[in-house]
């Protein structure tokens, strides 16, 4: 009597675990989801017009109440870097000279001081961390050269360019 009620015990306890084993799932869905990262910006109006200026003088965007504006129009958090370039004619250089301008940048509003940093041929830092969405105000200024053989319309605009954070 006790062999049968254990083997009945038995095939009940081997039969719940069967039962719950056909019970199971067969599989599982992990939902996931991704985005591709952007990196973006915009600067607005995008164009400014110094106009004639005379030797060794200095014009900014305050003075054109023309402030540029740099967003960030990607979908992470960036760094913006500046430079300048050489004119057909002129050198960017950090002090104004024969054939040399200067162009400066600096983040502040108007009105600035103009320690501003001089722009160079190489991208150097002029934000960092910009979230997306969120913008970093820009004002230029240019000091052109002290004597020139060239009075024609120069070229000297500016690139700025974004990284991820």
């Amino acid at each position: 009597m006790k062999s049968l009620i254990a083997t009945l015990f038995t095939l009940g306890v081997v039969g719940m675990v069967i039962g719950a084993a056909v019970l199971g799932a067969s599989e599982a869905t992990i939902t996931a989801k991704v985005t591709v990262q952007k990196i973006s910006l915009s600067v607005s109006d995008g164009s400014i017009e110094y106009g004639i200026i005379p030797a060794g003088q200095s014009k900014s965007t305050c003075d054109l109440n023309d402030t540029q504006t740099v967003t960030n129009d990607g979908n992470v958090a960036e760094d913006f870097s500046i430079k300048g370039k050489d004119s057909q004619y002129w050198t960017l250089a950090s002090t104004p000279g024969f054939e040399q301008y200067v162009h400066k940048f600096d983040t502040s509003s108007c009105p600035v001081t103009w320690g501003g940093t001089p722009l160079t041929t190489s991208y150097q830092t002029m934000a960092t961390n910009v979230a997306p969405n969120a913008t970093t105000t820009l004002n230029l200024q240019i000091t052109v050269p002290t004597a020139t053989n060239h009075y024609t319309e120069q070229d000297v605009s500016v690139t700025v360019m974004a990284a991820a954070h």
